[in-house]
């Protein structure tokens, strides 16, 4: 059985996590020791998002931030379209909604959209788009 695996590293995201900790730890230090709830607020989403994983076999593409904590999956079935988008650097990062839907990505602006039968449309961040592109239309 064929597959697609790839993880993208989110490292921006990772070292900003951890200048801003640092930075409200600082805060928290000198300024005003309730800032230092926001240190391990940012710890754990630099650790929730410092990756993203994109995965499709015969039947499924499915993604998953990190340790897998949050995930999602779309059954190949499902699939109506896909095709290679570019994304604004205003619609950043994290998983949030965008011009193409939801918007999964930790690094980059290269992603690729896709589109269900129902209409519902997601991107999913990568910096490999032509290569998940070809693998979704592989297996369609």
């Amino acid at each position: 059985m064929n597959t697609y695996q790839h993880t993208q590293r989110g490292t921006l995201i990772i070292v900003w996590m951890l200048v801003m900790s640092i930075g409200f730890a600082i805060l928290g230090f000198t300024v005003a020791p309730q800032l230092f709830i926001a240190v391990p607020i940012l710890l754990v989403s630099g650790w929730l998002f410092r990756s993203l994983t994109i995965e499709l076999d015969e039947c499924e593409l499915r993604w998953r931030f990190g340790p897998g904590i949050i995930r999602k999956r779309v059954s190949l079935s499902d699939v109506n379209s896909a095709r290679s988008v570019r994304t604004h650097f205003i619609e950043g990062w994290g998983i949030h909604l965008s011009r193409f839907g939801w918007l999964y990505n930790v690094s980059g602006r290269d992603a690729v959209e896709v589109t269900l039968k129902t209409g519902k449309r997601f991107a999913l961040g990568t910096d490999e788009p032509e290569i998940l592109l070809a693998a979704i239309h592989c297996k369609r």
